[in-house]
């Protein structure tokens, strides 16, 4: 199987494909990655890999919600500092490729990215030793469904948008991170295992899982699981804001 080298940017967070990933970049690790992206033609694809750094390791500041703007940014450090002698150990090794539409570069030096996930990958190794990280990695496509798979797709897809939408009711006055209607959902069910595994308000590890499930049937399947398992837990929870459950973080570095 075909792979290549590309920037590796390690989140507590889970990128799915087709998911757009705002970021704001500032620590000088990821900052001299967009420097090196930028140089790329505008016509040419700016990837790079987002990859969950795995529970209780992580290395750098990837907290979830807005970057406190009147903080000083954290000091520099060596390129490998934080990582160990084998950095791939610290990542999960499946992460999902993103496509850097918006590369903006503040005042400070810092930068405002807008990606978006294409595709998943699997980590071979990573190489810490310069500005910033890279990692080999190869394709992880999605088995193709036989014609019984299929059928079991759709169907599956069908139940968990059910599923997905009494999730919704039960978080009450939510907005955020909402799916619409079915008439303007894709029908490929696919598209709709990562849509609602993105959506759906769980811990880095269970969408970890969902990521990197080795078909769209089994995917669907864990979430129609799942969506009954939490439906119920806010059933019992009447006095959590639902915009608490369901914040979207922007993921500063």
């Amino acid at each position: 199987m075909t792979t290549a080298r590309l920037p590796l940017f390690p989140l507590n967070a889970v990128l799915f494909p087709g998911l757009v990933l705002p970021l704001n970049v500032f620590e000088e690790r990821y900052r001299a990655m967009m420097r090196e992206l930028l140089k790329s033609d505008e016509d040419e694809p700016r990837r790079f890999v987002v990859v969950a750094i795995r529970d209780g390791r992580e290395t750098a500041p990837t907290a979830t919600g807005m970057p406190d703007t009147a903080a000083a940014p954290p000091p520099e450090r060596a390129p490998a500092e934080g990582f160990g002698p084998d950095p791939i150990q610290t990542f999960h090794r499946v992460g999902c490729v993103a496509d850097a539409a918006t590369i903006r570069e503040r005042a400070d030096g810092s930068f405002e990215i807008l990606a978006t996930g294409t595709t998943r990958v699997r980590l071979l190794s990573v190489e810490a030793s310069g500005p910033y990280l890279t990692a080999e990695v190869e394709e992880l496509s999605e088995e193709p469904p036989g014609e019984d798979d299929g059928d079991e797709a759709g169907a599956l897809a069908e139940g968990v948008l059910r599923a997905f939408r009494a999730y919704q009711k039960r978080l009450a006055g939510a907005s955020e991170r909402s799916l619409a209607t079915g008439a303007d959902l894709p029908d490929d069910p696919s598209v709709i295992s990562y849509l609602v595994a993105a959506a759906t308000v769980l811990d880095v590890p269970t969408k970890q899982r969902l990521l990197q499930a080795p078909d769209t049937a089994t995917r669907l399947r864990e979430e129609l699981a799942l969506l009954r398992k939490e439906t119920a837990v806010i059933r019992h929870l009447p006095s959590l804001p639902a915009t608490d459950l369901t914040r979207a973080p922007t993921h500063p570095n």
